[in-house]
């Protein structure tokens, strides 16, 4: 059983490494999030904000290094529910200088995080 749990969340945070910019906040900004899973909240937290991570620095190549980022609570982004209410979260929230990140309760992992930042340029 332990074995099929740790295969399960390995595929999970395969696929919630997968970081999205949205749409541009306006004509110079962009949101982005990373969205992670893990055993427990520095697990999910650490894939979370280093997908994010990964996301900003790979934009930063396309636009030159002189782009801003600053912390941007984010929707989360759950894998198995549309929405996460109030009870499952995990407090407090991450803030850093350059992302926001909230945290909660999975349905199929224990933990899941949504890290989000603007980017500006």
């Amino acid at each position: 059983m332990k074995s099929l749990l740790s295969v399960s969340a390995g595929a999970l945070v395969a696929a919630g490494l997968c970081v999205a910019a949205a749409a541009p906040a306006n004509a110079s900004c962009s949101r982005f999030v990373g969205t992670a899973d893990g055993w427990d909240k520095r697990d999910a937290l650490s894939g979370a904000q280093g997908a994010l991570a990964q996301s900003i620095k790979e934009f930063k190549a396309t636009k030159g290094s002189r782009v801003s980022v600053s912390a941007m609570k984010a929707k989360p982004q759950p894998y198995w529910r549309e929405s996460v209410s109030a009870d499952l979260y995990l407090k407090p929230d991450v803030v850093t200088s350059q992302s926001y990140t909230v945290c909660w309760r999975g349905v199929v992992s224990p933990v899941v995080c949504t890290a989000g930042a603007k980017v500006c340029w």
